[in-house]
């Protein structure tokens, strides 16, 4: 560790700037080279080893771990929120900012962004993104021509557009039925709205017969309120159940964990995360909701139990949402099918009942 050498890389479309740090915090190294898998390589060969690499999560993150991280003895994707040094301290351009982004690798300081480690686990999870961002997409088109609507006091949900009838008479229902600027302009957010919606269904085909191939996927399934689309979103952003070592940090990284804060002789506090990703938290909340809708499971139970001691809906439904994912994580780890009667049990339990005959 003593003779270790610190890169900061600051990425750009057209270039990348590094800066190399000692152990002792002397820069020893600057270079720029163009963003290419060639060029990089290179830069990088003329760094003595052992050599840690750092750069920023980014659109070109994922690409650039894949095909440099063998290059080097550790290679961190790091949190860019986290970087606030670089954000508000002093000077800033890109060679500072690398020389900052190596300090920052050296001291310890920053946090690490998971990323698949096979080409086909990163575009299954492209693929789910997408997914997400067209449902996101058709829900703002709707939003939208409702919006336009109301402005004319027409005030109606999605479902009320849902078919051409329904279009039809609502346009009657205007002021000003007949006016072609306000009817161009609602037809035409119909029209996209449509749009959205017919590739939202083309990537949710797609989407369940790619996880349809996929094992873990398939035991993800089993458990109440999890379909396919939880289920591969699950997958794909969790990657492997080895990135967490407790339940706690797996429901902090879900959004449903609690974070202690405390200053001086105040009193304690617990909250949820502020900073996580809303997919997951949604997916992971959507699911205990529907397991608790559902009835008939240890979850909908668990749900009752604790609506009857007094906790509210959202509370009684994140405790739910705990539970649900530490028996995912659990069985995903154990390789193991999914058993109403293992819920609540023990790890040491469960580990137990795994191996006895």
């Amino acid at each position: 560790m003593k003779r270790c050498h610190f890169i900061g890389l600051d990425v750009h479309g057209e270039f990348c700037e590094m800066a190399v740090v000692s152990a002792g915090g002397k820069v020893v190294r600057r270079g720029r080279c163009d963003t290419n898998i060639p060029a990089l390589r290179e830069m990088l060969d003329e760094v003595p080893t052992p050599r840690r690499l750092t750069i920023e999560e980014g659109p070109m993150a994922d690409w650039l771990w894949r095909n440099l991280h063998e290059q080097v003895q550790e290679m961190i994707v790091c949190e860019p929120r986290r970087n606030r040094l670089i954000a508000v301290a002093g000077d800033k351009d890109d060679p500072v900012d690398a020389e900052k982004l190596a300090q920052l690798y050296r001291g310890g300081y920053v946090k690490a962004v998971h990323h698949p480690e096979s080409m086909e686990q990163s575009i299954f999870k492209q693929h789910v993104l997408l997914y997400h961002q067209r449902v996101s997409q058709r829900v703002a088109e709707g939003h939208r021509a409702r919006c336009l609507l109301r402005r004319h006091g027409v005030v109606v949900k999605a479902k009320d557009f849902a078919q051409l009838e329904q279009r039809q008479a609502l346009l009657a229902r205007l002021p000003l039925p007949q006016h072609p600027v306000l009817r161009e302009n609602i037809e035409l957010l119909w029209q996209s709205y449509d749009h959205a919606q017919a590739q939202e269904e083309q990537w949710r085909r797609r989407l369940i017969e790619l996880a349809e191939q996929i094992e873990v996927v398939r035991r993800f399934t089993e458990l109440p309120g999890i379909g396919w689309v939880r289920a591969a979103t699950l997958y794909v952003f969790l990657d492997t159940p080895w990135r967490f070592v407790s339940k706690a940090k797996l429901w902090k990284y879900l959004g449903i964990g609690l974070e202690r804060r405390r200053s001086g002789n105040g009193p304690e506090s617990l909250h949820v995360p502020k900073f996580c990703n809303r997919v997951l938290k949604s997916t992971i909340l959507g699911g205990a909701k529907s397991a608790a809708a559902l009835g008939g499971n240890p979850f909908a139970e668990q749900y009752r139990r604790w609506m009857d001691i007094g906790l509210s809906p959202k509370l009684a439904r994140r405790n739910v949402a705990r539970s649900l994912s530490a028996v995912l994580w659990g069985l995903w780890k154990n390789g193991s099918a999914y058993r109403p009667e293992w819920v609540g049990v023990t790890m040491a339990a469960f580990r137990a009942a795994a191996v006895s005959p």
